[in-house]
């Protein structure tokens, strides 16, 4: 059980924000075969090619252990939309010390590293640039290319809890985060296996970051000095991967509507910004917006701003349309 403090000072503290790096960590056991989850399938199997020139053998070391994952590697966002050359210089920044202690936590009883690891150890200041440009070059092959549609997931998931957290506190924001996490009181305990720890949060506030690679799984960073972070996942990973939405299904709603505006309506189970539907549907913006534009006047969608973005919904009318066309 890991258990993080939340006083009153850090209640206000509490903020969300998007992490590429996050991602790429969480992407790195995926990729390598250490985790096997089903709804990354089309993912790993499209990205494996990508990457097949470069020398991984740091990072699978690194980030596909049983246990721990070094913090070092996934510092906490500064800002609510991190940059990956931000998160990585933050990483080649890290005390020598500190990323000593980590792959020492990383070593787990063993009496050796793994050998791709042992120059890290031996010298953090020069291979931690090496580390970075690594992670570079595999953000550039494996993610870089499905960017926009992580994003466009992160977008929509972060209004919703910023609306939750807004308007119910930090219990409504745990109430269905993670089966894991249970926030009472001023206590967040986070139920992980083979981990016990505390942290009193003393005024740092707590980081919410979504992470679509973590699924089904919360990560957890509670270790000084970084400010306490979760990574969890953001609704809509069942179908981050679908090319297309149920085009077959609703082939006599397209010839009502359009292809690409039922496409919309299938799409819009959840709520969904613009650049979500975009990247979903590989459409540009503005051509979304302006089908949303005619399926709002049809009553078949509504919208409504939640904080920084614009949430699409699609109506009762459309729900009731679409189970028609399935029938």
């Amino acid at each position: 059980m890991i258990e993080i403090r939340l006083a009153t000072s850090d209640l206000t503290r509490i903020r969300f924000a998007r992490s590429p790096l996050e991602e790429l960590v969480h992407s790195i056991p995926v990729l390598a075969g250490t985790r096997r989850p089903a709804v990354h399938r089309p993912w790993a199997a499209t990205a494996r090619p990508r990457v097949a020139g470069l020398d991984l053998r740091v990072l699978f070391a690194l980030a596909c252990g049983p246990r721990f994952l070094p913090d070092f590697l996934t510092p906490p966002p500064e800002r609510l939309t991190g940059e990956l050359a931000d998160e990585l210089a933050a990483v080649a920044a890290t005390p020598a010390a500190q990323v000593r202690s980590s792959l020492d936590e990383l070593r787990d009883g063993r009496p050796e590293l793994p050998g791709p690891l042992r120059p890290l150890y031996e010298d953090p200041e020069r291979e931690l640039v090496r580390l970075a440009d690594t992670l570079e070059a595999y953000w550039r092959a494996a993610l870089a290319p499905v960017w926009p549609r992580i994003r466009a997931l992160h977008e929509a998931d972060l209004a919703h809890r910023s609306h939750l957290l807004t308007a119910g506190g930090l219990g409504r924001v745990f109430a269905d985060l993670h089966p894991q996490a249970e926030f009472t009181g001023d206590l967040l305990r986070i139920d992980k296996p083979g981990h016990t720890a505390y942290r009193d949060a003393c005024g740092t506030g707590l980081v919410l970051v979504p992470c679509v690679f973590a699924w089904p799984h919360l990560s957890v960073l509670h270790n000084e000095p970084y400010q306490p972070a979760l990574g969890y996942a953001p609704r809509g990973i069942g179908t981050l991967w679908e090319e297309s939405a149920g085009a077959a299904d609703t082939e006599p709603l397209g010839d009502l509507l359009g292809r690409s505006r039922a496409a919309l309506l299938v799409h819009l189970d959840l709520p969904a910004s613009t650049t979500q539907l975009a990247a979903y549907l590989n459409m540009s913006a503005a051509a979304v917006s302006q089908h949303l534009g005619v399926l709002r006047r049809s009553r078949l969608v509504t919208s409504q701003r939640s904080g920084r973005w614009m949430l699409h919904r699609r109506t009762a009318l459309a729900s009731r349309l679409l189970a028609a066309a399935d029938e």
